[in-house]
């Protein structure tokens, strides 16, 4: 079976803005994803499934979970072969460490810069945030979500984990998707984003 590499496919999904709307900007991320997906050129879904798709299941939007972090950047660091769900090695390289505050608590994750994105004009700002938390496996995909984000003009960064996604290969194997990092683990539970029912309809 063809394998498609996630970040590839990040080509044809949806741009989701920075700007600093709030609660419409969450509004229209959860409406471009839902629209994705029931697409028959984008969709990441088994046929079956995407016919029966009706939407995600979204927490409840809280902008609490929209944070501005100051962006500490580490380039040039040295390119490495992401882990993926499959034989599949793409290079990444750290561009920079986050920083923010969620409740109450401090938090550094590193955000990544792929390779090839880098080298095309449309995707050439573009930086990969792949996390863990402690609702993974329970109320969110065991593997893990992520965020897409663009770089700054300064070293402030809108991170909004309301638009936390699953990787696609939460929906069929017919895709490879980049391992979180260890380093990526936030010992907190993001309510936010999107959710993961395996047992019902696999959203």
């Amino acid at each position: 079976m063809k394998i498609f590499i996630l970040f590839l496919l990040l080509l044809s999904a949806p741009a989701f803005s920075q700007t600093d709307n709030g609660l419409a900007d969450i509004a229209k991320f959860q409406k471009e994803l839902n629209k994705e997906y029931k697409s028959k050129k984008k969709s990441p879904l088994e046929p079956d499934a995407r016919n029966h798709f009706k939407g995600h299941d979204f927490f409840a939007a809280d902008l609490k979970y929209r944070v501005t972090a100051k962006l500490r950047v580490t380039e040039p660091a040295p390119f490495f072969k992401m882990k993926t769900s499959s034989m599949a090695l793409p290079e990444y390289r750290v561009f920079g460490i986050i920083e923010f505050t969620l409740n109450d608590q401090k938090f550094e994750l590193p955000v990544y810069q792929s390779k090839q994105l880098m080298a095309t004009q449309e995707y050439r700002d573009y930086l990969f945030l792949p996390f863990t938390d402690l609702t993974n496996g329970n109320l969110t995909y065991p593997g893990g979500r992520y965020i897409e984000l663009s770089m700054p003009k300064g070293d402030d960064i809108i991170v909004d984990f309301n638009k936390a996604y699953n990787p696609y290969c939460a929906y069929s194997t017919r895709y490879s998707c980049p391992v979180v990092p260890a380093e990526n683990h936030l010992e907190i539970e993001i309510l936010a984003g999107v959710k993961y029912k395996p047992k019902s309809s696999g959203l």
